[in-house]
This record gives structure tokens, sequence and C-alpha cells, in this order.
């Protein structure tokens, strides 16, 4: 007959798993029940200073006035990124979306939407914007989205829905170039080693 030490010892080792379990000596003398209690786990949500569209329809992209071309997106991929001209982490995203623009272009469009007036947009030289831009002052899309925090970026895939949005720098979930080609590759039907193939 085994000693109630082993058995008891058994009971712990087997309460691992987190789930309540039973462990019966051999004889069925002695049982021991043994619940592990584990803290649930912390789920970091992702801060966000605008209303949530994530797997959800986009908003209508109203512009008032485009200052440069106007892009065709159809069957492509639309990243908007609500900004200003005095705004500094919107200027330093600047350089970034010139980046995203030119090595995702045929894909995808980046259009930088701002609700200042033209002439303050256009007086801006620095940092210069590669990708297309426009204003609403009557920021009717981004009253929809509910911004309250800029840069604000939306990524709205070929079906127009939205598949990334929020601060392009917050710690943890910043917008890069693998969260681009990881996205184009979930949401666009090609796989992550054509999209590779292709130098994206």
């Amino acid at each position: 007959m085994k000693s109630l030490p082993v058995s008891i010892a058994a009971a712990v080792l087997l309460a691992g798993c987190g789930q309540s379990q039973q462990s019966t000596s051999p004889e069925g003398a002695k049982t021991v029940e043994v619940a592990a209690a584990q803290p649930e786990p912390v789920i970091e949500r992702k801060k966000l200073w605008a209303k949530s569209y994530l797997n959800q329809k986009a908003p209508e992209l109203i512009v008032e006035k485009w200052l440069s071309e106007k892009p065709e997106w159809k069957g492509k991929f639309l990243l908007v990124d609500f900004w200003a001209t005095w705004c500094g982490p919107c200027l330093k995203a600047i350089p970034e979306l010139n980046r995203f623009h030119e090595q995702f272009g045929d894909r995808m469009v980046v259009v930088g939407l701002s609700d200042e007036q033209a002439s303050k947009v256009a007086s801006m030289k620095q940092p210069h914007i590669e990708y297309y831009s426009a204003i609403d002052t009557q920021k009717r899309m981004k009253k929809e989205v509910e911004v309250k925090g800029i840069p604000h970026v939306m990524i709205i895939d070929t079906q127009g829905m939205v598949r990334w949005e929020g601060f392009p720098f917050l710690s943890g979930h910043e917008l890069t170039e693998e969260v681009i080609k990881n996205l184009l590759s979930e949401h666009s039907g090609k796989t992550g080693e054509e999209l590779k193939a292709e130098g994206k």
C-alpha cells in the first residue's frame, strides 16, 4: 500500500493544469481534491481616441477638395490618415506614410485628410507629402469616426471593411510595414509568400 504523502504529492502535481483534479490511491482508500486557482489573464485593450470600426463597414470618405490628384482606390486598400499641420506626431508620421505609399502604392492608396484650410496645408513645405492629400473643413468623416486625437489612421480593405485603426505610434500596437503586409495578405486572398515574391 502506498503511503498517504505520496498520494497527496501526486495530487498536487496533477493540479498544475489549472482545473480541479482528483487523485485516488490504487486501493481507493483516499481521495484528495485540489483546486488550483489561477488568476484571470489580463487582456490589454488597444487605446483608441476615436470610435472603433474594426471589422465593420467604414464610413464614407468625403472630401471637400483634393490638394493632389484624386486617386482611384477601387479594388485597392485605402489608408486614411486624419492629421493637421500643427500636430507634431502627425508630422512625424508623414515620412512613414510616404514609405507606405511607395512600397504598397499598387495595392493600397494612402490619403492624408486634414480639416484645415487648403492654404494652410499647402503652406507646409516640410515634411513633404508624397501620397494623396485632401481637406474637408466640415470634418464629415472625422465626425462620423468621432476622432478625438490625431494622427488617427484607418486601413480599409477592398470590400470597405476597416482592418486596422488607431494611433500609429501606440506602444505595442505600432503601424509598421509588417502589419500592412499581414493585412494585405490576410484580407486580399494573397499569401505572404506571394506578396514576398512581388517584393511587397
